[in-house]
């Protein structure tokens, strides 16, 4: 799971709801998806539900989670597909659904990707790269807006880049939420995000 599918999502928001739940109910179902690391697993039921919220998804997810040892409370997340099925029914309801997206990220966020327990490990162990390179894997595998710039800020202190990558965060929303939905529009969203991407996931430490 890359990044750039994370991004797109955040991104695109209600356009690629359809989109990404075709692609990734096949991965779900197919023996690679079993095959895949838990953090890889985890990150793809999250998106599932993301992307479709349905209580079968949000109950993949409470199963999964409980095999890791974590209970899931699952009825805050049921008034999200509630809402999302009256959503559904409607044809003016880009702007609801684009806040319900916020809310629900938010609410998903909360079940940290495993990446950042690697590097919660790495940091005990006193591997330094490691540990910034899984904080930002970590970071990369989050979803809202809020979750992103909290865990880029608390990461400032170790990692002085974080804050130039904060801030480059933030100047991509302000292009997202300006942009249109065209095709133009889109491919520059994209590159901007390809560009903060690998800023992103290049670890750079000073010696």
């Amino acid at each position: 799971m890359t990044f750039s599918t994370l991004f797109t999502i955040v991104m695109a928001l209600i356009f690629a709801r359809i989109f990404w739940l075709k692609i990734k109910d096949v991965s779900m179902k197919s023996e690679s998806f079993k095959q895949l690391p838990a953090k890889d697993q985890l990150s793809v039921l999250k998106e599932c539900l993301l992307n479709n919220p349905t209580e079968t998804n949000l109950k993949n997810l409470k199963e999964f989670s409980q095999k890791q040892g974590v209970e899931l409370d699952i009825k805050s997340y049921r008034p999200f597909i509630k809402k999302q099925q009256e959503l559904t029914r409607r044809k003016d309801a880009l702007a609801e659904d684009n806040e319900l997206f916020t809310a629900e990220a938010e609410w998903i966020d909360q079940i940290l990707p495993m990446e950042f327990e690697e590097a919660k490990l790495a940091k005990q162990e006193n591997r330094f790269e490691d540990y910034i390179l899984h904080s930002l894997e970590g970071v990369a595998r989050l979803y809202s807006d809020r979750a992103i710039l909290s865990e880029l800020d608390s990461l400032v202190q170790d990692y002085p880049k974080a804050k130039v990558l904060a801030q480059g965060y933030r100047e991509l929303m302000e292009l997202r939420d300006s942009s249109g939905a065209d095709d133009e529009s889109l491919k520059k969203l994209r590159a901007a995000k390809e560009s903060w991407e690998k800023e992103l996931l290049q670890v750079d430490i000073e010696q």
